[in-house]
């Protein structure tokens, strides 16, 4: 009997069957990767001013601005900002960015048309803000770009859009500090006399610890302010008023 099922059964069938061998994959090499690939993974810089988007800062830009604006705090050219307080004030600010198109996806992908394409993605690339100190009077601050975005127009372009939100605000004069007058001057800008904008030597200037040794200069696009809403109650300036003085209209309840 046991011969005759030894006869049914070989040994060779009793044997486990032996896994495929894995093909193994060769590891991508920047050679084997076309060059259109290779370029819009590595490029980081747009070629031209058209392809800079400008919009307004979310609070999840506010690293990004922390990073910039304090990388030039070290020599002075910009006021050391914490972080706490850009996110606070996040929607003073306007960003300069610009797309970086994903890679399009292989033809012999594994999944085929049902691969996931990659998302495209932004790389910041400058900020400046517009603060309003009311009706009469918003100072553009923070303009700054990444050193290896310079020449491209990602600077005049924030200055643009902030002038634009001031007149969208209504607001007719602008004001900013600068040592580089002369670039400002481009945008309807001139040097004034600082006590002309009270309220920004009550905010900023007098925390400032260049106070005494301050080397900006001080430029309004439209007319001088006229109107105060912060510091004393006593201006040095006659025709000054302050804005708590103005008529009020209403029924008094």
């Amino acid at each position: 009997m046991a011969n005759f099922f030894k006869s049914l059964f070989k040994q060779t069938d009793l044997e486990p069957a032996k896994p495929a061998p894995i093909a193994h994959e060769p590891e991508p090499t920047t050679q084997s990767i076309p060059p259109s690939v290779q370029e819009s993974t590595t490029r980081s810089i747009p070629p031209s001013a058209q392809d800079i988007i400008i919009r307004k800062a979310r609070v999840q830009d506010a690293r990004n601005i922390y990073d910039l604006v304090n990388s030039l705090s070290g020599d002075g050219t910009l006021l050391r900002r914490n972080y706490a307080e850009l996110c606070e004030n996040i929607r003073d600010f306007t960003i300069a960015e610009h797309l970086i198109p994903a890679p399009p996806i292989e033809e012999d992908h594994p999944l085929g048309i049902y691969a996931q394409p990659p998302d495209d993605r932004y790389e910041f690339l400058g900020c400046g803000a517009l603060h309003l100190y009311g009706p009469h009077l918003a100072e553009v601050r923070s303009i700054v770009v990444k050193p290896e975005a310079k020449g491209l127009g990602a600077g005049a372009q924030l200055i643009r859009a902030l002038i634009d939100e001031a007149a969208d605000h209504s607001i007719m004069s602008v004001c900013l500090f600068t040592r580089i007058p002369d670039f400002f001057d481009h945008f309807g800008f001139r040097v004034a006399n600082r006590d002309a904008m009270p309220d920004k030597i009550y905010k900023d200037c007098q925390t400032c610890p260049r106070l005494y040794a301050c080397d900006e200069v001080a430029m309004v696009r439209g007319p001088l302010p006229n109107i105060a809403v912060l510091g004393p109650s006593k201006i040095q300036r006659p025709e000054l008023i302050q804005i708590g003085q103005l008529a009020t209209t209403g029924t008094g309840h």
